[in-house]
């Protein structure tokens, strides 16, 4: 049964962590293959399912260090029909993917000693790159989609739903509308440029008014993902739209994502200069209260992160 499902806990205001880049810290810093970049193909091998249960306990022992609630997260962000044919996986396969993901992060939660609570959350992405759309999807189309991934995980533990490195706003529109048929929390995770819009070149908040307005403002939040600070802190500076972002799950990287296609290496940043930027965002907009990473981070910068923030509160 979901323990809150029908009141999360991070709307209340109080600080939440997140994990960060979970496919880039296993590729890179722990040399685990991830085929497809899809990390639910690790849940079948025992191997895969100790790095992922170790993966998420060092963010489980970090929330409960710093005493903040934790969005756990499932590995189910490809794990939905769009990628079946690169992963060779059926349909049915998918579906088990997603009930076993939800059950790996559920029994982490069960076992875990935190105060504070351990909200589960299932990541969907886009149908297609998570840094360039590959074609415009309407919402129609996304709602039908969506439907049959969101089927999978309503009857199990899972609080909440995460449309997270989406590009479009159509097709979060598609997501967030299967979400409230299927009676899940949803929460929309934007991928921006460096010139801070979304890949589609539609300005941030007209990504988010869009949504609002196309599904009564059914998100229960909006967060930004896949990009530096750097690169969105401008066009956050005023206006009142800015109170639906809730999250930031930034790139430990400056590099544009083109640049981030060609890398061979990881680009760690600097995990306390990061820190110090979420620290800059909240007090800008001090109802922030959800903050993890993306590509290039790991526990080093969401250790980082939690710790300007509680400098900030002292």
């Amino acid at each position: 049964m979901a323990k809150y499902r029908n009141n999360l806990p991070q709307l209340g205001g109080d600080i939440y962590l997140t994990d960060a880049g979970i496919e880039t810290d296993l590729i890179f810093n722990r040399g685990i293959e991830i085929r497809e970049f899809a990390a639910h193909t690790l849940l079948p091998n025992p191997k895969g399912r100790r790095a992922l249960q170790d993966y998420f306990g060092g963010f489980i022992d970090l929330a409960n260090r710093f005493g903040t609630g934790l969005i756990l997260d499932t590995v189910t962000w490809k794990a939905h029909r769009h990628w079946a044919d690169d992963l060779g996986e059926s349909p049915s396969e998918l579906h088990e993917a997603n009930r076993i993901a939800v059950a790996l992060i559920a029994n982490l939660r069960a076992t875990a000693n935190n105060v504070k609570p351990i909200v589960l959350n299932a990541p969907i992405g886009p149908r297609g790159d998570a840094y360039a759309p590959e074609e415009l999807i309407d919402a129609d189309s996304a709602e039908a989609y969506y439907a049959e991934q969101l089927g999978w995980l309503t009857n199990t533990e899972i609080d909440m739903v995460t449309g997270l490195t989406f590009t479009q706003a159509s097709e979060a529109v598609g997501l967030v509308r299967a979400a409230r048929f299927a009676e899940l929390p949803c929460v929309i995770s934007f991928t921006v440029e460096t010139d801070g819009r979304l890949p589609t070149g539609q300005p941030l908040r007209e990504a988010i008014e869009h949504v609002d307005s196309e599904t009564e403002g059914s998100p229960a939040y909006y967060m930004i993902n896949c990009a530096h600070p750097d690169h969105f802190a401008d066009v956050l500076r005023d206006g009142d739209w800015r109170k639906r972002i809730r999250g930031i799950r930034a790139n430990a990287s400056r590099c544009s994502h083109a640049e981030l296609d060609e890398a061979e290496v990881l680009d760690p940043g600097n995990p306390v200069e990061l820190g110090e930027q979420y620290s800059d965002l909240r007090a800008a907009m001090p109802w922030l209260n959800v903050f993890g990473g993306c590509c290039g981070c790991d526990v080093r910068h969401v250790a980082a992160i939690a710790t300007s923030l509680a400098a900030m509160a002292a």
